[in-house]
């Protein structure tokens, strides 16, 4: 065991951040997923019309996952060992029914996985599935199980699909571990959080560990055997060594690999290489250095080439998503319209994107909208990023500060009652919208 040579506590919104704090949030208390043991989770990968979505980001997929069997409902085709549901030998899959899928969000981090969810291509992969989720531990699943589940509720388009249930693997890919110790369904390496930096399962991890000490006793037992008789013509062979499918592959010349070392990071993302030994020893010594066009395979695969593209890639996903889920009315799904028991219409609002703003965008993001006042600097009258707008009615008022916090333009808007002072004409006649 190894211990963490510092600890820190500190308050989160979220423990993984979705960016579903607060009021974008589904409480998890009534939308989590059915939690599975193991051992049922295991029954259910082998079941037809049945996708596993990973909520691990791409690069701790992209060492280890589950690999569903296309065919026989247990691993071998025999009732696995350590498998105490049911299961039938060999049952083979409905021909006329899919077979189990996984599928990869390809998520650099979790924020990106709300807009993923809400794809047309995802809602395809969807349709008339029942849903399998894993990740680590446990934790990234209960946030992204609830907001399916609530999607599913509340949204149309989602609640079409006809999805058969949503499941989550109960204590995650390290429980699941303890009762396969052979690895179940899982192939690859798990990769952890600390300085193992990636296991295998482990039965196979103790056998791969195990495999100098074997050699050394076999070596010295030779020795004292040759010396105290002679050796029989029949020789026994050692058994087995386990062995671990590699699926990863080194970023700089596309080797196998599966093993993550070095502080080294993609250059445009930020998420860690995969760089395999010989390119890893060739960059430090000065042989072949490892220049920016050395990234991830996400990075490449998109055309993501500097840190300004993917931050203009991302807030434009989460953006437009928002925008889509604020039209459905589904953005605030645990918080009520906030009280206005003076009736008050006229809003302040603050940190707008001063380059992007506009009439249209405003009015889209807060129906009900009937006059904007922009704030401007008196001297050069360029926009300062805040303004007042009034509201068609106490209730539009108060439905469009429920939404504080909505981004536009990739900013968080901050939104919130302003009752007129009476000093001045409010609304001005001239700030009547002319957007329809």
């Amino acid at each position: 065991a190894q211990k963490f040579p510092n600890l820190k506590v500190f308050k989160v919104v979220e423990l993984v951040h979705y960016g579903l704090e607060g009021n974008k949030a589904p409480p998890i208390s009534k939308y989590h997923g059915v939690h599975l043991e193991p051992e049922q989770y295991h029954k259910k990968l082998a079941e037809p019309n049945t996708v596993i979505i990973d909520v691990r980001n791409h690069y701790e997929a992209a060492i280890g996952r589950f690999v569903p069997p296309q065919e026989a409902a247990s691993k071998n085709g025999n009732k696995d060992s350590n498998d105490t549901t049911d299961s039938p030998k060999a049952t083979k899959h409905d021909s006329s029914q899919p077979p189990p899928k996984w599928l990869d969000p390809l998520m650099r981090k979790s924020t990106e996985f709300p807009p993923w969810l809400d794809k047309p291509e995802t809602k395809e992969e969807l349709k008339g599935k029942q849903v399998l989720m894993y990740c680590t531990g446990g934790i990234r699943c209960e946030r992204a199980t609830a907001l399916l589940r609530y999607k599913m509720e509340t949204d149309p388009e989602i609640k079409a699909l006809g999805i058969k249930g949503v499941y989550q693997l109960q204590g995650g890919i390290d429980k699941y571990f303890k009762a396969f110790p052979d690895g179940g369904y899982w192939q690859g390496k798990n990769y952890v959080f600390d300085k193992r930096f990636a296991h295998a399962p482990p039965k196979i991890d103790g056998e791969l560990h195990g495999r100098k000490e074997r050699s050394g006793v076999a070596k010295e037992d030779s020795e004292s055997d040759n010396a105290a008789a002679t050796v029989s013509e029949t020789t026994t062979k050692p058994p087995p060594v386990a062995s671990v499918p590699v699926m990863g592959k080194c970023e700089a010349c596309a080797k196998p690999w599966d093993m993550y070392r070095g502080k080294r990071r993609c250059p445009t993302c930020g998420v860690p290489s995969l760089i395999c030994k010989e390119c890893f020893i060739a960059d430090r010594d000065g042989i072949k250095k490892l220049g920016r066009e050395v990234r991830c395979d996400l990075c490449v695969e998109q055309g993501i080439k500097s840190k300004k593209e993917l931050r203009k890639k991302d807030e434009k996903d989460i953006e437009e998503y928002e925008k889509r889920m604020s039209q459905k009315g589904l953005l605030t799904p645990n918080k009520a319209d906030p009280p206005n028991p003076g009736g008050v219409t006229r809003l302040f609002l603050k940190n707008m994107c001063r380059k992007n703003m506009d009439e249209a965008t405003l009015v889209q993001a807060l129906p009900g909208i009937t006059h904007i006042v922009w704030r401007t600097d008196r001297k050069t009258g360029k926009f300062l990023g805040s303004g007042w707008v009034e509201m068609a009615t106490p209730g539009d008022a108060a439905r469009a500060v429920a939404q504080d916090g909505i981004r536009l333009f990739g900013r968080p808007l901050k939104i919130m009652f302003q009752a007129p002072d009476g000093k001045d004409v409010w609304p001005p006649p001239s700030s009547s919208i002319s957007y329809s």
